[in-house]
């Protein structure tokens, strides 16, 4: 149960960091057809619910994609893992995660801090248990 309540607070704290800086404009809401190779790259595990997104969800998801490039490969695996973990939960799901980073925000510093210490343990204690992961296949595109 921790470690879910971990998982979603990560989770949410990635994109309320991608959001916190996100400039809403009413006039731009592109379809995904509409959308440059790069953005539909980058956004592609939202392909199949592109076009039913909010529109301040979608400028979300497009300054993401803006800064794509910007990022150290590191960075651009850890965008798509958890683009695609976004795409694959639920609307209940996501509204979860939502509401618990607004808890966890609402944390004085020190207690997010001890959160997120306690999730950095957590997950070194569940790579240990379960060894090396494989290299990434190139040939995914990830």
């Amino acid at each position: 149960m921790a470690k879910t309540i971990f998982a979603v607070l990560i989770l949410s704290f990635f994109f309320a960091i991608a959001t916190a800086h996100a400039e809403v404009t009413t006039g731009s809401d592109p379809k995904w057809a509409q959308l440059n190779d790069e953005q539909k790259h980058v956004l592609s595990p939202l392909a199949h619910e592109w076009d039913t997104l909010r529109p301040w969800q979608r400028e979300k998801m497009l300054d993401i994609a803006r800064d794509y490039s910007k990022m150290d490969p590191q960075q651009q695996e850890r965008v798509q893992r958890r683009l695609s973990n976004w795409s694959r939960m639920t609307p209940y799901e996501r509204e979860n995660a939502r509401k618990t980073y607004q808890q966890f925000k609402a944390l004085p510093p020190e207690k997010q801090q001890e959160l997120r210490r306690k999730w950095r343990e957590s997950q070194a204690g569940r790579d240990k248990q379960r060894g090396p992961e494989p290299a990434p296949d190139d040939d995914l595109g990830n």
